[in-house]
């Protein structure tokens, strides 16, 4: 049985509100901040599903003009 979840994430980038819905097993703020910069085209996600990529981070997501990173259960 699939345990995904679908989530809403909703950030400002450079100022502008986005938001979007993503499936998934489970959702905390490290990798709501990693799904917003890959939204963002900041964030890099794997060819594969069982490729290990380092997740953005935080600090580095705000560099690129990423700020207030919101998520909650659809």
């Amino acid at each position: 049985m699939n345990s995904a979840k679908l989530f809403v994430i909703d950030y400002t980038l450079h100022g502008a509100p986005k938001s979007f819905v993503i499936r998934a097993a489970n959702m905390d703020n490290a990798e709501a901040w990693h799904w917003a910069s890959c939204d963002a085209g900041v964030g890099r996600i794997g060819k594969f599903g069982r490729d290990q990529v380092k997740k953005t981070s935080k600090p580095i997501a705000e560099k690129f003009g990423i700020e207030e990173v919101h998520w909650r259960q659809a």
